[in-house]
């Protein structure tokens, strides 16, 4: 059953590589591999809290004002985050800047909590919020790599191949697009080899 989620997350429904969800922070902090997985780790822990607390007042929020709710309980988990960064990783709080906040409205978290946690329980939810997270750090992950390595010759900050001369235009936005794109044609392809489908 775990297999089977984690292949979900990552693989099968992976929110940006294949659902094309949570594209700006996707875009926006993925130049270094630090960058991505620091974003990464922290959409997974506002995903999974609330998931988690979406799952267990679902029934006592009006249908109503459901949306307010969990944009609500997103940004008191967002908040928590912030604190947590600026007291730990004050570094990294500064790389992430403004996308920190901007997790609030990130339509990943959000459809999580509209889509599945509302319907679902706790565990379901927090198992949903676990494996959605990591295959936005696996995307995150992926994509700051093919960057950083192309734009700066760098993986995690280290020198990678002597003489190689950078192409800066892959740390920029426009090397955002460019990867994501690569990388999303790339598994269209194979998938529909698998299916036996001509591309």
């Amino acid at each position: 059953m775990f297999t089977g989620e984690i292949k979900r997350g990552v693989v099968t429904e992976n929110p940006i590589l294949i659902l094309a969800l949570g594209l700006c922070p996707a875009l926006a902090v993925s130049t270094s591999v630090q960058n991505g997985v620091g974003m990464g780790l922290a959409a997974t822990f506002v995903l999974i809290c609330s998931n988690v607390i979406v799952s267990i007042i679902k029934g006592w929020i009006p249908e109503k004002v459901r949306i307010p709710c969990y944009i609500v309980i997103i940004a008191t988990f967002v908040s928590i985050l912030q604190l947590i960064l600026q007291a730990n990783f004050p570094a990294l709080n500064r790389q992430l800047g403004i996308f920190i906040p901007l997790i609030v409205v990130n339509c990943m978290i959000l459809g999580r909590a509209e889509a599945f946690a509302s319907k679902s329980n706790p565990f379901r939810s927090l198992l949903d919020g676990l494996v959605m997270g990591l295959g936005f750090t696996f995307a995150l992950l992926i994509l700051s790599a093919i960057r950083e390595l192309l734009g700066s010759n760098k993986l995690a900050g280290l020198l990678v191949i002597p003489r190689f001369e950078p192409m800066t235009a892959f740390i920029l936005a426009p090397g955002g697009f460019f990867a994501i794109a690569l990388v999303m044609g790339l598994i269209n392809h194979f998938r529909l080899k698998k299916e036996g489908v001509s591309p």
